[in-house]
């Protein structure tokens, strides 16, 4: 009978036990409530409830004394939890009844816990599990020793038992509460910080949302100096904010240089008691109690710091460093945003400055050509306004030449230039020749075209009346250089006679000038015709063997006079040619002299063919300077010379006439050079087909 009540007893209990901590879902009321059960059903003057984290660290606590409960203990409990009766349930998983607390090693020994003092005397401490899961020692203490026995063990088991669920339902009830005050606080932040993308804006909402959040004194942004990393205070609000900013904090120094160094948060106080608060820290005007200090990082980069000084209730509650870490990490992401924002915008402006300066005229258009921006250069040269010139396409304001620049622009590479010479139709003063240069260009995100106009109407000009005086020369010097070589020949005839070697060198001087002088004036008349478009009509078969073999025999005397040898490399045959054969024998004859004018003396000159597919290719080489690359594309370029110090005169024609000639006969020339080491060129022409 005995047995039954007292098992009715513990269920009734169990029951008012189970009901009390049900009722709540607060963790400070639930630990209270268990904490009051647990002194009151088992007796003793005091108690104490420590809860864990699923790492078993403590994380909250109550005591009761009597009827009176003590508040924000945890750090009272530390030292009992890891060393004394709680840390040993805690390890062993556990309960432990004490009855006399002065002959127990586990108890962790006050100078009241003599056996002659009134200290604690008996005690018990249970574990609180739950889902088989630590989340908290329960203890209690009479004053008198064996004052507990099993049954007191058995009842404390037992409400710690019913208890552990309760705890652990509370405990993630105000975790998730207070992650969704740290939440809603940092997306309110997100939402406020993210609404600008001026730095000063974006600092000044940084801070704000800090202040609202943290409740203190002052709080302040340092920025990282990429050049020094030292921290330069940006901005700060609150008490005395004025006297931080601007203030410099070398790299590693201080809390801050601390925070910035190891990338982490770090919540000081007091400052005084922590060997990392350094006298660079403390700035004049600005007391400083407590610190919480944070990273801003962008990409896991620490770009600067923040720091909120003095906690308005006197010390930072346990959300702060994860609240400080969270702005740290939007604030990272929006200051550099910002930064890139600012960085952007003077670029922009740069960009308008240099687009608006130019010397040259710039149009930027679609890549169908609609003109969408032009600088005042363009609307100088062009006669519109820019209004009128936005309306138009760059079609309508010149002569697109389609040959250069194709029916599509998608296919221009990027950064590369296409030009072209044209017509540019002013809105008043008639047509003015320009050059074109067009590219590809980003902006914006957009590929656009860039348009740069030149005005060539001198050199035009200049080209004009170089080519009347070209013309003028050749037109005028043909008929006194046929009389020259008439005279010459009747000359010969009439002192054919003679043996007299010095007569036939000077006749042998005067036919190979003649015959330089009349090749000149072929090959201008010739530029002229080629340019102009005719086609090439007096075609002919042709030996290149021979061909090659005479223009060694032409430019040999040239040679010699400079100590030159010409080397010839042919086969034994090649096929015919289907050439103007004066026109080949001149281009073969042009970079012979050519050769002999650059190569140095005494030095050898090679001149080759080979057959290739359809074509014969020859070659020429030296061993003169080189031909820099700057001046390939543009050394068979009409009246265009070697800027070179071993240039030597002539008019640059030879080399413009040979490309026209090798194009003309639908074959191709080019250079192989290098500095120092000589030129090499190349030529094909066509070899006779079966219906030539």
């Amino acid at each position: 009978m005995a047995n039954e009540d007292h098992t009715r007893v513990l269920l009734e209990l169990l029951y008012h036990v189970s009901r009390e901590v049900a009722t709540a879902l607060d963790l400070r009321t639930v630990l209270q409530r268990v904490l009051y059960e647990a002194v009151q059903n088992v007796g003793g003057e005091r108690g104490s409830i420590v809860v864990m984290d699923d790492n078993e660290r403590p994380i909250d606590s109550t005591i009761i004394y009597g009827n009176q409960f003590l508040q924000h203990t945890t750090q009272q409990l530390r030292e009992t939890v890891e060393r004394g009766l709680a840390g040993w349930v805690v390890h062993n998983r556990k309960a432990a009844l004490v009855p006399d607390t002065s002959k127990d090693e586990r108890w962790l020994r006050r100078p009241d816990d003599d056996a002659n003092q009134s200290g604690a005397k008996a005690a018990i401490c249970v574990p609180l599990l739950a889902r088989e899961k630590l989340v908290g020692v329960l203890t209690v203490v009479h004053p008198l020793p064996n004052a507990f026995g099993t049954e007191h063990l058995e009842l404390m088991q037992a409400i710690a038992d019913q208890a552990g669920i309760a705890v652990l339902n509370a405990r993630l009830y105000t975790e998730s509460q207070r992650q969704a005050r740290v939440m809603t606080a940092l997306v309110e932040g997100a939402v406020t910080i993210n609404s600008s993308l001026h730095l000063t804006e974006v600092l000044d909402r940084i801070l704000d949302q800090m202040l609202q959040a943290m409740q203190v004194e002052m709080v302040a942004l340092a920025l990282t100096e990429a050049s020094t990393g030292d921290l330069i205070f940006r901005a700060a609000k609150g008490k005395d904010s004025e006297k931080i900013i601007g203030q410099r904090i070398p790299a590693g120094q201080g809390i801050a240089g601390w925070v910035a160094k190891e990338n982490r948060g770090a919540v000081i106080g007091p400052v005084t008691q922590d060997t990392r608060y350094a006298a660079v820290e403390r700035f004049s005007g600005v007391q400083v109690h407590a610190i919480a200090a944070a990273p801003i990082q962008v990409q896991g980069a620490v770009i600067g710091i923040l720091e909120a000084i003095n906690p308005i209730s006197g010390s930072f509650d346990s959300d702060t460093l994860l609240v400080m870490t969270g702005i740290g990490s939007l604030a990272g992401t929006t200051i550099q945003n910002a930064q890139l924002f600012e960085q952007l915008q003077a670029a922009h402006t740069r960009y308008r400055e240099l687009f608006e300066d130019s010397i040259d005229p710039i149009i930027i258009t679609d890549p169908e050509g609609r003109i969408i921006e032009v600088n005042r250069q363009a609307e100088a040269l062009s006669g519109y306004p820019s209004e009128q010139l936005r309306m138009l396409t760059m079609e309508q304001l010149h002569d697109v030449n389609l040959n250069k620049i194709g029916q599509e622009t998608d296919h221009f590479e990027a950064n590369k230039t296409h030009s072209y010479e044209s017509m540019l139709h002013r809105h008043e003063g008639g047509p003015l020749p320009v050059e074109i240069y067009v590219r590809k260009v980003s902006f914006e995100e957009s590929s656009l075209l860039q348009w740069i106009l030149r005005d060539i109407s001198e050199r035009k000009e200049l080209d004009s009346l170089r080519e009347d005086m070209t013309a003028m020369i050749y037109h005028d010097l043909r008929s006194p250089l046929a009389n020259i070589v008439s005279s010459l020949d009747v000359l010969e005839g009439m002192l054919v006679s003679q043996d007299d070697e010095s007569i036939k060198t000077l006749f042998t001087i005067a036919s190979n000038s003649t015959s330089r002088i009349h090749r000149l004036i072929s090959s201008l008349l010739d530029i002229n015709r080629l340019e102009s478009g005719q086609k090439i009509v007096s075609q002919q078969l042709v030996d290149p063997i021979a061909l090659v073999q005479q223009a060694v025999k032409d430019v040999q005397p040239s040679a010699n006079s400079r100590r030159q040898t010409i080397e010839v490399d042919l086969p034994d045959s090649l096929p015919s040619l289907w050439v103007d054969e004066d026109m080949s024998g001149r281009i073969l004859i042009n970079l012979l002299e050519n050769a002999v004018k650059y190569a140095p003396a005494e030095s050898p000159i090679k001149i080759g063919a080979r057959a290739e597919d359809k074509m014969v290719r020859f070659w020429v080489q030296d061993s003169g300077p080189g031909i820099p690359a700057d001046e390939r594309e543009h050394i068979f370029d009409k009246f265009t010379r070697l800027k070179s110090k071993e240039s030597s005169g002539g008019l640059g024609v030879g080399l413009a006439f040979c490309r026209l000639a090798v194009q003309g006969h639908g074959g191709r020339i080019w250079i192989e050079s290098e500095l120092d080491q000589g030129a090499r060129f190349q030529f094909t022409l066509p070899v006779a087909s079966s219906d030539s």
